[in-house]
């Protein structure tokens, strides 16, 4: 029987062939068969009317597709161009999850790729635990193991106060008001030290420069504070040359606000600062309070401030969202002097439209500077009633004494 000889003619054959050239193969078959070659060719070799059809009029137009199994533009579309807003829903869907390093261009995610499959079908975006895989990397996020996410004593609220700060954050850009992340990289010694990181130079010609395991106390340090404007995908770098105080953290912002916030945000009659625990900006420190006040008098904005929990300072939008792209700028290059650091962190870029102001600030800000009970009083600022120690706003108008 011929369909008995083209079953085996087809099966000895399919295993060698792909998709294209078995459509190609049975409908020359079927062809060759006459009136009802289509239906014996079907049943011989397990391909679709409709696929042995295609092999017809793909030999009818005569035009092969030289290393193509299909034409260009054929096959299912992704599902990214399929559902546009999946990838904008998977990251507002675990937004309140990632954490940066400052050293590193990564993102790192605590849910399994699993889980957020799920989560993606109930918001009415199915997909795959493995193409979430695929576009969270993509993302240049990866799974944080849990060892990392000991930073430090966990509080009992710090969850809590994530979720707080985070609604406070979303609030705020709905409202389109200045939300700013600020911190203090970590100061950089200055001269021609060993900066970590590779860069491309021609092959036995490394820069030489010195160790600074051991530096004098006379080396010259700067400190770079920054400000990230969460909502515009901007950074503003405020480069110190003495020390890393309360005072220089509020002239930082400030030379951001009349820089740049208050032509963005004319209209903007408040604020809000989203910091660490600790250092310059931390919520023990008077001196930040109390210049935090003088800010708000002269630029006549309500200053509402979140800091997050102990330990958690990597969390902080500006680590993963500057700091670690300006690290990544100026790898293997020695910062040889403060206008080498400016220049560099002036350069950092992303493909994601990231720009970055930076200026030199040679100002002093002596250390030592004592804030007196009094002084505290003046300061107009009101707690919230959740943990009021780290969300508080100090409006503009001073206290009178």
């Amino acid at each position: 029987m011929p369909s008995e000889t083209l079953r085996r003619k087809f099966g000895a054959a399919w295993p060698h062939l792909d998709e294209r050239t078995r459509r190609i193969m049975a409908a020359s078959e079927a062809v060759s068969l006459g009136y009802g070659g289509v239906s014996i060719v079907s049943r011989a070799s397990g391909l679709s009317r409709k696929a042995i059809h295609k092999g017809m009029h793909e030999l009818e137009e005569g035009e092969p597709l030289v290393g193509r199994v299909r034409r260009p533009g054929a096959g299912r579309k992704s599902i990214t161009q399929s559902d546009p807003e999946l990838v904008q829903t998977l990251e507002r869907l675990i937004d309140e999850q990632t954490r940066g390093d400052p050293e590193s261009a990564l993102r790192w995610i605590c849910k399994s790729t699993r889980a957020i499959a799920r989560e993606l079908a109930e918001q009415d975006h199915p997909a795959s635990h493995v193409k979430v895989a695929q576009i969270l990397h993509d993302l240049d996020y990866s799974l944080q193991s849990n060892r990392k996410t000991e930073e430090g004593a966990d509080h009992p609220d710090r969850d809590a106060q994530f979720r707080h700060l985070n609604l406070t954050v979303k609030r705020y850009l709905r409202q389109r008001l200045p939300v700013i992340s600020v911190d203090t990289k970590k100061k950089e010694l200055i001269g021609n030290y060993r900066n970590a990181g590779q860069q491309w130079r021609a092959s036995g010609e490394p820069l030489h420069v010195q160790g600074h395991d051991f530096p004098g106390p006379d080396v010259p340090r700067a400190f770079p504070y920054g400000i990230y404007d969460i909502g515009r995908n901007a950074g503003f770098v405020n480069v110190g040359t003495d020390h890393d105080t309360g005072a220089f953290a509020v002239a930082s912002i400030r030379g951001w606000w009349r820089a740049e916030g208050r032509r963005l945000y004319p209209d903007a009659q408040k604020i809000l600062i989203t910091a660490d625990g600790g250092g310059s900006n931390g919520w023990r420190l008077r001196l930040w309070k109390l210049e935090l006040q003088r800010f708000a008098d002269q630029a006549g904005l309500t200053v509402a401030v979140r800091h997050f929990p102990p330990g958690t300072r990597k969390w902080n939008k500006i680590e993963h969202r500057l700091f670690s792209f300006i690290s990544s700028n100026w790898r293997g290059e020695p910062l040889r002097d403060y206008e080498t650091i400016v220049k560099l962190i002036a350069g950092t870029a992303t493909a994601k439209g990231l720009k970055v102001t930076c200026r030199l600030d040679r100002r002093k800000y002596p250390t030592g500077r004592n804030v007196s009970d009094e002084e505290m009083q003046r300061v107009n600022l009101e707690r919230d009633k959740f943990h009021g120690e780290w969300n508080y706003v100090i409006k503009p108008g001073a206290k009178a004494r």
